[in-house]
Formats: structure tokens, sequence, C-alpha cells
């Protein structure tokens, strides 16, 4: 991640925030992966609120916390160091990365958790799972921005497909660069719930022919007839979560949703339902979700993707923080 992007704004819990309450650890807060317990009970305090860590990429694939971040030491040492999976009394499994902040000598100065699901205060959940491995990729799949099953995409022979019978080497229509080939196609199938729930944008809602189902921090694209925004430009990069109003704009949670990314040489804009939506965007955080193989052969491609001139375009969530946005913007960018 360039250094001029803008940092990962991440809602985190402090360890102080939950604690032992039944098992081995009893009474002890939350730590890293070498002083957990598996079966301990945790519960979050009653008054618990998450609060913000912002973390921006420091040398190669490590993090640091970010200037103007609500919690840490800007500029400390970020480490991801675990996946765990909690079980509440429904039987239903949440998971949450576990980050580890380093203090000027390398010790521990503070552990957060970084919940994927939702986690309720003062409601017990066991530690059934304890995973290192799978840490860097689950923390890269929460930043990937994904197409969900039956989204059809524009190629570039105006055509519309499915998104799960794209091919790689499929040319698509991009706004920029005209017909691009896919390089890579990703694809999950996850639990449909917290971080992981799909925002759905119900057809015709910001021009669209079909409803789109993408992730959360699917930036879409558009061009405004009139600065409907009061953003200083017509044209315009917003987070699919910053759009939801409960009605036109919702997140459907509940089972499961399958994901899929598209990666061109270049972080793209490309058409899906018609409307303008961004491609798979590769840095620091996103990078290992590709198979070993492809990240080495694209290596001197990939650092290309923040360079895109259209980055610039994202829109901060304050300007987006009406209950006509969607409205707003389905005028501004008529037809």
């Amino acid at each position: 991640m360039p250094a001029d992007r803008p940092p990962l704004q991440l809602p985190v819990f402090e360890a102080r925030l939950l604690t032992v309450v039944e098992g081995a650890n009893l009474g002890d807060p939350l730590g890293f992966a070498d002083e957990l317990v598996p079966d301990d009970v945790y519960e979050l305090a009653g008054d618990a609120q998450p609060g913000r860590l912002a973390a921006e990429t420091a040398e190669g694939r490590t993090f640091a916390v970010a200037h103007g971040s609500g919690l840490g030491r800007p500029g400390a040492p970020l480490h991801l160091d675990s996946c765990l999976t909690l079980m509440g009394a429904d039987g239903v499994p949440a998971e949450a990365l576990v980050l580890v902040e380093l203090d000027t000598e390398g010790c521990v100065a503070a552990v957060y958790l970084h919940p994927m699901a939702r986690l309720l205060p003062r409601v017990p959940y066991r530690l059934v799972g304890i995973d290192r491995a799978s840490a860097r990729r689950r923390f890269a799949e929460l930043g990937c921005v994904s197409f969900s099953r039956g989204t059809r995409i524009t190629l570039a022979s105006g055509a519309q497909l499915p998104i799960e019978e794209l091919r790689e080497g499929d040319r698509v229509l991009t706004r920029d660069d005209g017909a691009q080939p896919v390089r890579w196609i990703g694809q999950s199938t996850l639990r449909a719930t917290g971080a992981f729930a799909p925002i759905v944008i119900t057809a015709g809602a910001l021009h669209n022919t079909g409803d789109l189902v993408v992730s959360p921090d699917h930036r879409l694209f558009v061009w405004q007839r009139e600065d409907a925004l009061g953003a200083g430009r017509a044209e315009v990069l917003v987070r699919a979560r910053h759009l939801v109003n409960g009605t036109t704009v919702f997140v459907r949670e509940g089972g499961f949703v399958d994901h899929f990314q598209l990666l061109f040489d270049r972080h793209q804009i490309i058409y899906a339902e018609g409307i303008a939506a961004e491609s798979l965007l590769i840095d620091s955080r996103t990078r290992p979700v590709l198979p070993a193989a492809l990240d080495k052969a694209l290596a001197n491609r990939l650092p290309a993707h923040g360079r895109a001139a259209h980055l610039d375009f994202e829109v901060q969530e304050g300007l987006l923080r009406r209950p006509d946005t969607v409205e707003l913007l389905r005028r501004a960018s008529r037809r």
C-alpha cells in the first residue's frame, strides 16, 4: 500500500474488554496466540465499545499504527498474530483477528481483537480455534472487493456474462483502458455475517439493471452531471457500505455468499449490472489472496495497481452521511 494511500480503519476491541469467565486463564484479558488456551470462555464487558485502530503499511508486508489512529502509538509496529474462532451459545462460529502492537524494544505493548462477525457484550464465547497460518489470508480476504455469484459483467463485445462463467483471458470492458484480459479470478464461499455480509444495491438504485451484490468496501464509480455531494469534482468513488439506507441499499446477512474477485494487470473500473465498479486492487494487505505462482509471475506488474488516477476520486464517509445520498447520486448521474 503506497504511503499516500489512506490507512486501514479497523474497528477493534482492546484486550482488557474481553476477559476469560471460565477456563484455565480465568480472569485474564485476551492475549496473543502463545498465551491462549482452547476451551476458555470469554465475555465482552457490558459497556464494551470498539475503538478505531488505523493501520498503514510499514516495510515490505508489515503494518504500523498510522497517525490519527484512535488507539495505539503512531509508528508502532503491528503484528497480525492469529485468527480465532469463537463459538457462541447458539452454535454459530464467529471469527476474529488478533493484532499485537509492539513497543520500541519489540515487546508487547497492546493486544487488539478485530471481529469479523458481531460480538455481543455479556455473551459467553468459547475459544474453539487458534490459527496462526490463516491470519494473513483472512485479513487479506477482508480487504478484497468481491462480486457475488450471478453478477453480470460487461465484456469487450458489449455482452453481459455472469461472473461465475468468466474465464481467465476473457476480455472485459474497462472505463479507462478499453478491452482488457482477466488475469485471475478468485472465488470463495464465506458465511454472510459481520464484515463478510454483502451489500445489496437494488435494481435501479444507481441505474443498475439488476440487483448488484458486492462486498462492503467495494467502491462504485459515479460520474455526476452536477456535484450533488459537494466533493468538488464530477467523478467520485463511493464505498458500498457508505450507501446503506436500509431500503434501496441494504446489508444482506445470513447464510453463505459466493465471492468472486477479478484481477487485471492494473486496477480497473469495469461494468457490473450496467454500472461502474472497481476490480480487485492488489496492495500489501490483499496480496496474500493470490496463488504463489501468480504472485511471482505478476510481481513486476502489481506495484502499478496503486497508481491509478481514479483512486484519488474516493469520497470519504463524512460527505455520504445523509439519508438521501443514494437518491442524490441517482439523480446527479441520470442518463
